[in-house]
């Protein structure tokens, strides 16, 4: 065990020797995660997101007796899970961070719901709208949105325009935090 938490540090800690995508699931106790559903959720969820070198930064999921670390291209902007951090976190909605935190696996493709999906549909418009400089009014990032919604057949998420307002306070709060970091600093995050 001791080995693998040392493993666990090491693939946070600046990405030494990643070449691509890499999805480990670390058990550090006993139990499995087979037990943890939408009945018995887990009072939070630890999110780190480790700045690395190269294409890659890191998330490493801590939740029950398990460690999960994920390889997260690099995208000019905050991380995409970072992006939804501010998304669900802001709007207190269930997406991919939440799901995950109920016991799902943390993987890059989760089955169908509707308000998870309508959350997804925001953070790749918030994202992109990040990509681009982030100053697309509030009213035409909604428009853009609904437009995604129904080009992916998604049901939109009963938002306005001040939730666009908080959701950019909550990245731009996240962004100088992340851009402030070294390869191998962290921002540890509850959801």
């Amino acid at each position: 065990m001791t080995v693998l938490l040392r493993k666990a540090a090491e693939l946070s800690q600046g990405l030494p020797g990643w070449k691509g995508p890499v999805r480990q699931v670390i058990r550090t106790g006993s139990a499995s995660l087979a037990g943890i559903n939408q009945t018995h959720r887990p009072p939070h969820m630890q999110i780190r997101f480790t700045k690395g070198t190269g294409k890659y930064d890191a998330m490493q999921i801590t939740r029950g007796d398990s460690i999960e670390t994920i390889a997260c291209p690099k995208q000019g902007i905050i991380p995409h899970d970072m992006v939804h951090f501010a998304v669900e976190s802001t709007l207190q909605k269930r997406g991919f961070l939440s799901r995950v935190r109920e016991g799902e696996p943390a993987s890059f493709q989760m089955g169908a719901e509707p308000e998870s999906d309508g959350v997804e549909r925001l953070v790749e418009v918030i994202q992109a709208d990040a990509w681009s400089g982030g100053n697309t009014s509030p009213a035409e990032v909604l428009d853009l949105y609904q437009v995604t919604c129904v080009a992916r057949a998604c049901d939109a998420l009963p938002i306005v325009a001040d939730d666009i307002v908080a959701i950019r306070r909550h990245i731009r709060a996240l962004h100088l935090q992340w851009q402030s970091l070294a390869a191998g600093q962290s921002i540890e995050l509850v959801i």
